[in-house]
């Protein structure tokens, strides 16, 4: 007897709506993937997910902007809302349920409606107040914060002010909030950031200056008591996420919400937000999950006076959105600036995306098509080696689900990236070249074939957080059609029977772009000019004369460094007889070696094999493709050739002596 599986409670989540003052960089998109990831893991998971995204469009900063653009402040915000950041979420398949707008009148009325409550409940006052006024935080700032005498972020010093002003009793809330964080310790995530929010409260906060005269900022919500004064971008700004959901009549998500912002407005959303929230007698979010920043592929912080900065649209436009989503992901962790770039995205597009998924799909349809007719089979007799890919795809859905509610994206795609490399090393091991050859292994050939296509079933459901499109694209491939499943223990849903559909190259590697400078290998110093060859017979040169053996030194060969590689990938070049182009693990990297032995070796019997490589030849290329290494053969007197390899199975990166 089963029994149903218990509702699951609503899960909310929200962006950090953006301030519509210039185009969305690479932070404002890492946010979106992020939390639209964490939205698609639950939504896979069964949750009845409400996912809130959005831009904020009142306060001084737009004011100026559009007075700058000659524009009305009305005009300037839609242009940049619609189109720069509405649009280019869409086209990075971010998947909100509402967007929502701060000059929208539903947005209007909720924050009016929040003020004259806090206001009637006797915790708003007005006062006159001199301070330092950051025009790019849209706040007041102490000493205390600036560093070299400006607030971090901004390109100018403070500005001095005096004021009158409504304000909001923000201390008299400052011990609950203390008690609230040292009580509920995963309020705040990481835990690196929710220790900063404890030393900010452990000193006087003051008070909260809610709004500015209208006479010099007129661009904002009335205070519904005095039309004289427009609200404080941040009451307002905040308030989004109440907004949105009330408008559609479902509060009850307020306890549920999970707040996604990057760690430079740490202190507006863990201090002013919940005190705003208490006074007004509203839940608490259940959790804020905060992010650090991503850094150019150098390690500096980005700038375009340095020159690094990140375009994110020219990499989508480049590379798409599912490899954007997935190598940012991949590449980046909560709690600490992450570099990123071109060369990152590629080198993360190539070894996971190409090498280890793409490959695993394009060999099992090529085999299902070769050895089936391109229908798939009901699986033979299962081995122990088969019952412990079912058991690890039967677990990996707790476990990527896991890691994402834990905040660990990158462990989560690491977890099921892990699995599709154990299928290539299943299908290595397998040698269903080999069991094709016999009517008496005919069962175990089934069982490869139906296994490494049920494994790519579940690896694509415990990717599709990361790559929405490329996941419904492989289970098409698969004969799946446009069939979705959820993020659950289960192993056996694809139908013996199935035609495979092959298509385009899931993820097609980048080639090196014209004029591109080779890159030096790592931490290798410089040596002599070599031959233009990866490996034997090399296309496309002419055969230099064969030399007398010439006696070298022992400081000659100590140069040459020999290591141990295993070709996890491998495919024949197109318009090149006698080429392949391999990918070969060298333990700490992979590298993309061009070999002419395709006279000898199908791609599919190099897969698992462990070769020797001269790990140290300067790269060149070959039909276009960057060839780094020489994959070393041995050659008969009848010209056949066979690659020289250990006996052992001894790890990529090991030294040859």
């Amino acid at each position: 007897m089963t029994h149903a599986e218990p509702p699951k409670h609503p899960f909310y989540i929200t962006t950090a709506i953006d301030y519509a003052n210039g185009a969305p960089h690479i932070g404002h998109v890492f946010e979106k993937i992020l939390t639209d990831a964490l939205a698609r893991y639950h939504r896979l998971a069964g949750y009845p997910v409400y996912f809130v995204t959005g831009t904020d469009e009142h306060g001084e900063k737009i004011a100026k902007a559009a007075a700058k653009a000659g524009q009305t402040p009305q005009s300037f915000v839609d242009d940049l809302s619609l189109n720069a950041f509405k649009g280019l979420w869409d086209r990075l398949e971010i998947g909100y349920d509402d967007f929502i707008r701060t000059t929208e009148a539903r947005h209007r009325h909720y924050v009016q409606d929040v003020l004259q409550r806090v206001h009637d409940a006797g915790d708003i006052y007005y006062a006159e107040y001199e301070g330092l006024y950051s025009v790019g935080a849209e706040r007041y700032v102490t000493e205390k914060e600036l560093v070299n005498g400006v607030y971090p972020g901004d390109n100018n010093p403070p500005e001095l002010r005096r004021e009158a002003n409504y304000f909001f009793r923000m201390e008299k809330y400052q011990a609950w909030l203390l008690e609230h964080l040292q009580t509920h310790p995963d309020f705040i995530q990481p835990a690196g950031y929710r220790n900063e929010v404890l030393e900010m409260l452990r000193e006087p906060i003051g008070d909260l200056s809610i709004s500015r005269p209208k006479s010099r900022v007129p661009w904002g919500i009335e205070l519904p008591w005095d039309g004289d004064h427009v609200t404080y971008v941040w009451f307002d700004a905040l308030l989004n996420y109440l907004s949105a959901p009330a408008s559609r009549g479902r509060p009850e998500l307020f306890p549920y919400t999970w707040h996604v912002i990057g760690k430079d407005i740490l202190k507006p959303h863990a201090v002013f937000w919940p005190t705003m929230l208490r006074a007004a007698g509203l839940p608490l979010y259940e959790k804020l999950v905060v992010h650090a920043h991503i850094l150019a592929e150098d390690g500096r912080k980005m700038g375009k006076s340095l020159g690094n900065a990140i375009d994110p649209l020219a990499l989508l436009d480049e590379f798409g959105a599912d490899t954007l989503r997935y190598t940012l992901l991949r590449e980046t962790t909560l709690g600490a600036d992450s570099p990123y770039g071109e060369g990152i995205l590629v080198a993360r597009l190539t070894a996971d995306l190409a090498n280890d998924l793409g490959n695993l799909l394009s060999r099992t349809l090529s085999m299902v098509q070769k050895y089936r007719g391109g229908v798939l089979p009901a699986p033979g007799p299962q081995s122990e080696r088969v019952r412990g890919i079912e058991k690890a795809a039967r677990a990996l859905p707790a476990r990527v689900l896991e890691l994402a509610r834990d905040l660990k994206v990158n462990m989560a795609l690491e977890a099921a990236m892990e699995f599709v490399r154990d299928l290539n090393r299943y299908i290595a091991e397998s040698k269903p070249w080999e069991l094709a050859k016999s009517e008496a292994t005919e069962g175990e050939l089934n069982s490869v074939l139906y296994t490494a296509v049920e494994g790519l079933r579940v690896a694509s459901v415990a990717l599709e957080a990361a790559i929405p499109s490329k996941a419904q694209e492989l289970r098409a491939q698969l004969g799946l059609g446009g069939q979705s499943y959820r993020l659950e223990a289960a192993w056996g849903l694809t139908p013996p029977g199935t035609v495979v559909q092959p298509g385009a190259v899931l993820f097609p590697k980048p080639q090196p772009k014209e004029n591109a400078e080779a890159p030096a290998p790592k931490a290798r110093p410089a040596k002599p000019e070599q031959p233009e060859a990866s490996t034997p017979a090399a296309p496309d040169a002419t055969p230099a004369p064969k030399p007398e053996i010439e006696e070298i030194g022992i400081d000659e060969f100590a140069r040459i460094d020999l290591r141990v590689a295993l070709v996890v990938a491998a495919e024949a070049v197109p318009k090149a007889d006698k080429l392949l182009k391999l990918t070969v693990d060298l333990g700490t990297e992979q590298r993309t070696v061009v070999s002419g032995i395709r006279a000898w070796f199908a791609p599919e019997e190099l897969v698992g094999r462990r070769v020797v490589v001269v790990a140290n030849l300067r790269p060149v290329k070959l039909r276009g493709i960057l060839s780094h290494g020489m994959i070393l053969a041995a050659e008969d007197a009848q010209g056949h050739l066979d690659l020289i390899g250990p006996g052992l199975a001894l790890p990529g990166g090991t030294k040859v002596r």
